[in-house]
């Protein structure tokens, strides 16, 4: 990657050197810019980027394991609501089981009541003789209306009491096939409320031992989370520590710069004297060639920066090209200083000297190599160097 800066941060106090007030104007937006110094995708070394990375990886580990956790504990509350409902259930089921067997046994016992009056009546017969044989005999040897139709009417008692009994037997046999069948029907529900009741419990402790090891995995993405935190806050602290140190060198550059336009501003203005003329005071917008003929992928200006997430000014513009393409000077100037710099990697300060009023140098940064030395004077589109992705850069 190439990134060109051109009046920005380190040239500032060039830009503009014939006014005081543009210079404070400057020195303000100087200010403005390095207190965004780092805000730049290229301005977060490697270390930073990682660390910021393992940071967002580890915050959606644990947005994951929350997720899981709430979901677990929601079907847990459902088992543990389910498994209330299913032992209500089961009691009921219950109950109906031992009325229904209780009704069972009452049953039985009636016809076991009805049977020995009907035995008894069976040996009472036997022992006196079939009623229906002692009424015709009654009829064959009494003399007296009246006594034998009273003996008759007893005889007819005793065999409509026997009637009734055997139908009550009858009628109670029939209900004792209805009670055991409601007694089969509640055990079958029974076992299968105990079935379901069983498999829920089963399933509440299973849902209870998850909700404990997503609780566990919880608190281990919160530990990780903290300790990706706190290498990122280190690795911050370190790009702050490099970048403050850059800082310092730029405004040793910045000063340098401004004595070089001054120098020349005066060297202008003695000129503009001896010609009888004045100094244009103009813009140098649109006075730069591109350095290198690719894509622009971070222009100049405001953006949200990539890692920290706030919204910050990006004093330059960065081209992407391979790495090795020939960089070419964006205007004709001196060579001022090469260096290697952390931050900024193999970077070029080209001094393009008074034009149209401003102090005017470029600056490249993240190159491989260079083609030209400290103090060699290039023109327009000279190569000057190459394509590179040294120092905090994410590519060439």
């Amino acid at each position: 990657m190439v990134a060109l800066a051109a009046g920005s941060i380190l040239l500032g106090f060039a830009a503009n050197a014939p006014a005081s007030a543009d210079l404070k104007h400057n020195k303000h937006r100087v200010q403005h810019q390095i207190h965004h110094a780092q805000a730049g995708l290229d301005d977060s070394s490697a270390q930073l980027r990682a660390a910021t990375r393992a940071l967002q990886a580890a915050q959606g580990r644990l947005d994951a394991a929350q997720s899981h956790l709430a979901m677990t504990r929601g079907q847990l509350a459902a088992a543990v609501a389910l498994d209330r409902r299913m032992q209500a259930k089961l009691d009921a089921a219950v109950a109906r089981l031992q009325q229904a067997r209780a009704d069972l046994v009452a049953a039985r016992g009636k016809i076991d009541d009805q049977q020995r009056q009907l035995s008894r009546m069976v040996v009472e017969n036997y022992q006196n003789g079939d009623p229906a044989m002692l009424g015709l005999s009654m009829m064959l040897t009494t003399q007296d209306p009246e006594q034998l139709t009273g003996q008759l009417n007893s005889m007819k008692d005793v065999v409509d009491k026997q009637a009734a009994v055997l139908s009550r037997l009858q009628a109670s046999k029939v209900l004792l096939k209805v009670r055991a069948k409601e007694v089969h029907a509640a055990e079958i529900a029974v076992a299968a409320q105990r079935k379901a009741a069983a498999e829920n419990l089963a399933r509440k402790q299973q849902l209870e031992a998850e909700a404990e090891q997503a609780a566990a995995q919880v608190r281990q993405m919160v530990a990780e989370r903290k300790q990706a935190q706190d290498k990122a806050q280190r690795a911050k602290a370190h790009d702050e520590a490099v970048l403050h140190r850059l800082q310092q060198r730029e405004e040793r550059i910045t000063e340098i710069l401004k004595r070089r336009a001054e120098a020349a501003r005066r060297r202008a203005l003695a000129r503009a004297r001896r010609e009888h003329r004045s100094v244009p005071q103009l813009s140098s917008n649109g006075y730069l060639s591109y350095p290198v003929s690719a894509p622009i992928t971070d222009g100049y200006g405001w953006r949200i920066h990539p890692i920290y997430g706030y919204r910050s000014f990006h004093d330059g513009v960065d081209f992407a090209a391979s790495c090795g393409v020939p960089i070419h000077a964006a205007a004709s100037g001196r060579v001022m200083q090469e260096y290697y710099q952390t931050a900024w990697g193999n970077r070029l300060i080209l001094d393009n000297g008074y034009h149209r009023g401003v102090g005017l140098a470029t600056i490249y940064n993240h190159m491989s190599g260079y083609a030209v030395g400290v103090g060699d004077y290039v023109q327009r589109g000279q190569v000057i160097g190459y394509v590179g992705t040294t120092g905090w850069s994410t590519g060439c």
